[in-house]
């Protein structure tokens, strides 16, 4: 339980979704002394793990830090605190909507904060704007963002497209590749969800346009456990670079068994939890050369400084990919906040044109989403650092090929 206001008991109800904790009678009759602000994000189901790692440790630590500073800074100069009204939405889309609804028409709060993932934020956007609510997406890969700020215009695609990210993998295969270091076969597998389809939809065309060859190409159900059979396939297939743009259960579970089963392709990518602070318990401590989404500039003093906050307050280090761009997303609605108060119209407005200072460096959005990120990660040395683009500050030269387990 953190220190800052939460409702006063968890509390069952009707939809079956952990209720929120919130304060006093008296605080909550206080309004005006406060913001409140409301999630629902999966604290149980498949999508705990990456809800628990990427998303809740930040809104507690932002919440926690605002609150200890004095509360939110105002327009006119006054500052509030904070009020938290929080749910469980069980990895489920329907509790998740639900919640939702409840934040918006029940419990009417200021600011809706974005679940866990790419297919959670897509099956809330439709509300969320209905509402009249900004949506700061900032665990959800999509190459349809354009397309979705013209649906939704108080919405944010903070996380890049999947052609993004394919491309930038393929840009450093295709580097190891004209060096001699790979062949020029790839065995991938994708999580059949909006992550990765979004995800394989964008790097078929890229593999292929680069003169890679698909040699193993299958998806697996989301929630699958046993990854035996596609891992035995993509061994047999030849290929000397392993990708899964997978979600943590399936990182994890593919890591292992490909340790298990001795597969040591010269790559091996991974998606989501690659990044994960854990990853390296789960790969056994070998996890040093392995490839995944996303990455950090280790070099940087903010990013350094903002690993050892989110150590000392949660009790773990951040995640290397989608948690400095939460907490960033964080910075940029307080400062926001400060300067056109809580109107949810105004503070779309701000977001999409200010330019704001925060953990990842000065961000300015571009037509509602954030396009300087990292695309491709790697475990060196036991940190997880950021490989592609190589141009980008900070960046370190791929090891390829991997060490073996």
């Amino acid at each position: 339980m953190t220190d800052y206001n939460r409702r006063a008991t968890l509390r069952a109800f009707s939809l079956g979704l952990a209720a929120a904790l919130s304060v006093s009678a008296s605080v909550a009759e206080a309004a005006d002394d406060t913001v409140t602000i409301g999630y629902a994000v999966a604290r149980t189901g498949p999508n705990a793990t990456g809800a628990g790692i990427t998303t809740i440790p930040n809104y507690e630590l932002w919440v926690k830090t605002v609150n200890e500073a004095g509360g939110l800074a105002m327009p006119d100069g006054t500052k509030r605190m904070i009020e938290v009204v929080e749910y469980d939405d069980r990895s489920s889309n329907e509790d998740l909507v639900r919640a939702i609804e409840r934040l918006a028409s029940q419990d009417k709060v200021d600011i809706i904060l974005p679940p866990w993932g790419t297919g959670s934020n897509l099956a809330i956007a439709p509300l969320m704007d209905r509402f009249g609510y900004l949506q700061l997406g900032v665990t959800n890969v999509t190459d349809k963002a354009p397309e979705f700020v013209e649906r939704w215009p108080r919405s944010f695609w903070m996380l890049g497209g999947g052609h993004d990210y394919a491309s930038g993998l393929v840009e450093m295969l295709s580097a190891a590749h004209d060096a001699g270091i790979i062949n020029n076969e790839v065995a991938v597998v994708s999580v059949a969800d909006g992550f990765g389809i979004d995800l394989i939809n964008g790097a078929r065309p890229a593999f292929e346009e680069a003169g890679f060859e698909l040699v193993y190409d299958e998806s697996y159900p989301l929630g699958t456990s046993d990854f035996a059979a596609i891992m035995n396939e993509a061994q047999n297939s030849g290929a000397d670079s392993f990708v899964a743009f997978s979600y943590p259960p399936g990182s994890f579970g593919m890591t292992k068994t490909a340790q298990s089963m001795g597969f040591n392709p010269k790559v091996f990518f991974i998606g989501v939890g690659g990044a994960f602070p854990i990853f390296p318990g789960i790969a056994d401590g070998k996890a040093d050369g392995v490839l995944a989404i996303g990455g950090v500039n280790a070099d940087s003093g903010a990013i350094q400084e903002y690993f050892a906050r989110h150590t000392e307050v949660v009790g773990n280090p951040p995640d290397s990919w989608a948690s400095a761009i939460t907490y960033a997303s964080l910075e940029m609605l307080e400062q926001a906040i400060a300067k056109v108060g809580v109107d949810n119209d105004a503070l779309a407005e701000e977001l999409n044109s200010g330019i704001f200072d925060t953990i990842i460096g000065e961000v300015k959005l571009e037509d509602n989403q954030l396009r300087d990120l990292w695309w491709v990660g790697q475990w060196q040395d036991g940190a997880f650092k950021g490989v592609n683009p190589a141009d980008k500050e900070g960046a370190a030269d791929p090891d390829i090929p991997k060490p073996e387990w």
